[in-house]
């Protein structure tokens, strides 16, 4: 199994600052293996978003690379960058569908990188790509909503539409942004239930951000800590005992003691 070492997501040296000074993330190195399932901790404005997001290049990088599966997403341009991307599923807190389409439109827009813009304006999905979508919305049991208006389902349907949507894409990697933060606990169990299946049946690649505590230990098998831009922790979550998260979110006042 030497493949399954193999890095998916390698960070050299990654820093960013923002137009006005303020430092997003701060010399990051990091090796996220192929088919690893990856949680990052941290208080709100840690930078945690902001590392998922230069990840696939929603934010671009002041100085370090990113690499994925072998190739620098930091200095791919157009062609290459759009390849690039295709391998990378996103996963937002706030859905990112089209409220007013159906819920087989929004999860076939997970095939748009594979066609011209053309076709896709024109709508011209392919039988295959429509029974591809199909399919992933039975593994998120939602196959009976197949033609309802992506706005009339509850918050737990929508999320795992936009799983549906990424699993269609057929991504390498899985970036979840706060994946449950607008959903109750026992949706948001759900959900990240669908991300597990995503990383164990079909050996995606997934780092989420978390703010559940309970969440991150409960699913996550290697968790990362990060506060103020850099990454203060990184262990196997079998490893990890609970004063580490305590630490994180403290902002390291207990850490003179060790």
């Amino acid at each position: 199994m030497a493949d399954s070492v193999k890095p998916m997501i390698e960070l050299k040296d990654v820093s960013k600052v923002y137009d006005n000074g303020t430092v997003g993330l701060k010399d990051i190195n990091l090796t996220i293996n192929k088919g690893e399932f990856v949680v990052v901790v941290g208080l709100s404005g840690a930078g945690k978003s902001t590392l998922l997001r230069s990840i696939n290049r929603l934010h671009n990088i002041t100085d370090g690379d990113i690499v994925i599966d072998g190739k620098s997403i930091t200095n791919a341009k157009g062609k290459n960058l759009r390849m690039i991307r295709r391998d990378i599923g996103m996963i937002f807190q706030n859905f990112n569908l089209v409220k007013r389409s159906s819920v087989l439109r929004n999860v076939l827009t997970g095939r748009v990188a594979y066609y011209p813009t053309w076709k896709t304006t024109f709508n011209m999905f392919t039988k295959e790509d429509k029974q591809k979508a199909y399919e992933a919305l039975q593994q998120v049991g939602l196959e009976d909503k197949v033609y309802t208006r992506a706005d009339q389902l509850s918050g737990g349907q929508q999320q795992r539409v936009a799983i549906a949507r990424v699993l269609t894409q057929n991504p390498k990697i899985i970036l979840a942004d706060e994946p449950t933060a607008s959903l109750d606990p026992q949706t948001s169990r759900k959900v990240m239930n669908d991300l597990k299946m995503l990383n164990e049946k079909y050996g995606m690649t997934v780092v989420a951000n978390l703010h559940s505590i309970e969440l991150a230990r409960e699913f996550g098998k290697r968790v990362i800590g990060i506060r103020a831009g850099q990454v203060v922790y990184d262990g196997k979550m079998s490893d990890t005992p609970k004063s580490v998260f305590t630490d994180i979110y403290n902002g390291g006042d207990g850490s003179e003691e060790e």
